[in-house]
């Protein structure tokens, strides 16, 4: 009996190794969200590290967390390592090509809990609304990924949290969106106002009286 039941377990092992490696070999995981304002707003927060700490889904699980900037201070080159608890581990993102207002393409490493190399794009395009910002993380499934897949939606995981980042994209967008509103108005009012003290300085000159020019005495024969 137990011996029949030790094939039995073999066999099921068996057919779920071959399932598993059936998986596929690749994953790409994507969301977009309309982000307030040009595209140039939603750019700088994915371009430059130091501003993701405003809205990305993982930044601030950790309060305690170590962060370490590299390479160029934004763009190309940059780099943000982080070091935390649990819930956020331990990685690296290095940016690899940044396009002005158009795209980010960012290198994803994970070392802990569990090493890992993804791609992440970030692309933006002006819609009616505001910026169209797609969020995509492609990568290599592994074995243990593959085996990780068939019991949980990777999709639906790190989805949800591609969903939080891009609200909290928006809410800091808003803000920026308010600020550039508010400098503008009042610009346009120092403006206006400048040009009704020229005004009423011309209107003024205009109006003062003109002085005589002094008589002149004619030659004495």
């Amino acid at each position: 009996m137990l011996k029949k039941i030790a094939i039995g377990l073999a066999a099921a092992l068996v057919l779920l190794l071959a399932f598993i490696a059936t998986r596929p070999d690749t994953f790409t995981l994507s969301r977009t969200a309309t982000v307030p304002g040009t595209p140039d707003i939603a750019f700088s927060l994915v371009n430059d590290f130091h501003q993701w700490n405003q809205w990305s889904p993982w930044d601030n699980l950790d309060p305690n967390l170590k962060r370490v900037f590299g390479g160029a201070e934004s763009g190309t080159g940059a780099t943000y390592a982080w070091t935390g608890n649990s819930d956020v581990g331990e990685g690296r993102m290095t940016n690899e090509e940044s396009r002005a207002n158009e795209s980010v393409r960012i290198k994803l490493e994970f070392i802990k809990p569990f090493a890992a190399t993804s791609t992440t794009t970030f692309t933006f395009k002006p819609v009616q609304d505001g910026t169209a910002v797609t969020w995509t993380m492609t990568g290599e499934n592994g074995f243990m990924s593959k085996a990780f897949s068939v019991f949980i939606d990777m999709d639906k995981m790190v989805g949800k949290d591609f969903d939080k980042g891009l609200a909290s994209m928006q809410a800091a967008a808003k803000v920026e969106v308010a600020k550039r509103a508010e400098a503008e108005a009042a610009l346009k009012q120092a403006e206006a106002k400048a040009a009704e003290e020229a005004a009423a300085a011309a209107a003024a000159a205009a109006a003062a009286p003109t002085e005589a020019a002094p008589a002149v005495a004619a030659p004495t024969p």
